[in-house]
């Protein structure tokens, strides 16, 4: 399958990461008792797996799905609906729940990730975005080193300034991931110049990276997708919403109407997925990170520049190559498909992905239409051409991955 150069490389990036290995599996066990000590609390039986129809009245299995993600997450209340058809719908959701007319969204992490763009929109774009209904925003750009600039923070927030937002993943950008301290200190500081702003984090690609989620040091509401981390490979859509309960409240009025909340919706079997995903998750992550671990060994011994090294403290699944030219990143995105259980045969090219304002290239060969946990890989075709990797429910999944790509990139003389 592989010739032997290519089964070299593999061989040193694995001696090189034992260590590293180890101490993800580490986090793996904490999180996982973690996760199981919700379930055990909240008394989680085979009955709440039962789907409800029509409004959802009492459905007991969704109000303990919510108890559950709330303990697991560090938060007051949790809204964890199969009714969220991505990351973006549940991240909109959130901001159009907690902010009015006249408030302000300030990011503090740079541009946010391409989907959100339409979201935040512009002024009297017709499009129902946060601008087209007067609310206003704006962004601080980070440092050179990627880090936030503390100063032109304190100067962009004002009166107006309603909500923090906080990616804590990189996105389409070449900078590390935030760690769940550095959320912590950015809390910390914004709260000092107003006490009382709400800070937004979008989790996505981040849960169970770490030891502890940004809704426990002080983030007021967090949100992510269950076709990412928490879904664990097996919940087949949805999102989730956690915070302060007033605030996850808020958010459920947006979700279904004011006055309903998150008291109805029929969850039609989804239940069972959602949570044997959520217990999952802990061990799959995990799984992920050290595909990620390997892949950035990988291609470091061989002079390629990733983002984060696989020595680096890992905050998210994201794992960024850069390659010199568009020739490379396709077949790296080509070899990923290539490597996949699903779809195989099929050859990804660059194509107008809506939502996407450059041509993007998607390896995704999932049982899970979109499903980021499992291994993928994607692109904008653009300068400077970066690949970035996620996922793989399987360490051995996100090797062959990585082989196939390399094999691919050495049969068309590219290595």
């Amino acid at each position: 399958m592989f010739n032997e150069q290519v089964l070299a490389w593999m061989e040193r990036a694995e001696q090189v990461t034992d260590g590293k290995l180890k101490d993800i599996d580490r986090t793996v066990d904490r999180n996982q008792w973690k996760v199981i000590g919700a379930f055990q609390k909240h008394k989680v039986s085979d009955y709440h797996f039962a789907g409800s129809t029509g409004y959802g009245y009492n459905d007991r299995g969704r109000e303990v799905l919510d108890l559950v993600y709330a303990d697991v997450f560090g938060a007051e209340a949790a809204l964890v609906r199969p009714h969220f058809v991505s990351g973006t719908h549940t991240i909109g959701t959130a901001l159009f729940g907690v902010l009015r007319p006249g408030d302000e969204l300030l990011m503090i992490t740079g541009r946010p990730y391409d989907t959100l763009h339409k979201v935040i929109g512009k002024p009297g774009d017709g499009q129902g975005s946060l601008q087209d209904w007067g609310i206003g925003y704006g962004e601080v750009c980070l440092r050179e080193d990627g880090s936030p600039d503390w100063e032109e923070i304190a100067r962009r927030i004002s009166p107006k300034t309603k909500v923090i937002g906080i990616q804590r993943s990189r996105g389409y950008s070449w900078r590390a991931s935030f760690t769940v301290g550095q959320i912590a200190e950015m809390v910390r500081f914004v709260k000092e110049v107003k006490s009382d702003v709400i800070v937004f984090v979008d989790n996505c690609y981040g849960e169970f990276t770490e030891l502890q989620e940004p809704s426990e040091v002080g983030a007021d509401l967090i949100a992510g997708s269950l076709i990412k981390n928490p879904g664990g490979g097996i919940a087949s859509t949805g999102g989730y919403i956690a915070g302060k309960r007033e605030l996850v409240e808020l958010a459920s009025y947006r979700l279904t109407a004011p006055g309903i909340g998150g008291e109805v919706g029929a969850m039609l079997g989804t239940l069972r997925a959602m949570f044997q995903g959520l217990f999952l998750a802990p061990h799959l992550v995990g799984q992920a990170v050290k595909g990620s671990v390997f892949a950035a060994a990988v291609f470091d011994e061989l002079g390629f520049v990733t983002h984060p090294k696989w020595s680096d403290p890992r905050t998210d699944l994201i794992q960024a190559i850069r390659f010199t030219g568009p020739e490379h990143l396709i077949a790296f995105v080509q070899g990923i498909q290539q490597a996949a259980a699903v779809d195989s045969h099929v050859v990804p090219e660059p194509w107008d992905m809506p939502g996407y304002e450059h041509p993007v290239i998607m390896a995704a060969g999932t049982f899970i239409q979109g499903g980021s946990l499992e291994l993928s890989a994607d692109a904008p075709i653009r300068e400077p051409y970066i690949a970035y990797m996620q996922g793989g429910l399987t360490y051995s999944h996100c090797k062959l991955g990585v082989l196939t790509a390399l094999q691919n990139m050495k049969d068309r003389n590219l290595l």
